[in-house]
């Protein structure tokens, strides 16, 4: 499994951000997708995930500024995050988890490489 994340980069408060995460080689980890964020000195927190069951869960700092879109075949899905602030700020990833009987299994994920997102005013 490939995970590519990209997007992100210097951004003003107030901007907007989209961060596309591409899953390859394997068509069963494309299903369950989780973006996450880590801050200087932070811990990595999960800001969104996605099911193609047809959920969406939001961290409650973007609920309502954040949107998940497919943007091609499938194999491609991008956040959006609008209204920036300068606590999102961040090195962000993507992580595909694959797809059991019963669900998502979150617990199991595939990391791509990270990226900066750096919103300043």
């Amino acid at each position: 499994v490939h995970v590519v994340l990209s997007g992100g980069g210097s951004v003003h408060v107030g901007g907007s951000l989209r961060l596309s995460c591409t899953v390859s080689g394997s068509t069963d980890m494309r299903d369950c997708i989780t973006w996450a964020r880590q801050g200087s000195g932070k811990q990595r927190e999960a800001v969104a995930t996605f099911d193609s069951n047809g959920r969406t869960t939001y961290t409650d700092s973007v609920q309502g500024r954040a949107t998940i879109s497919k943007e091609n075949a499938g194999n491609t899905l991008a956040l959006e995050i609008n209204s920036l602030k300068s606590e999102d700020t961040a090195v962000y990833y993507c992580a595909a988890s694959p797809r059991l009987p019963w669900g998502c299994n979150w617990a199991s994920k595939h990391w791509g490489q990270g990226t900066q997102v750096t919103v300043s005013s």
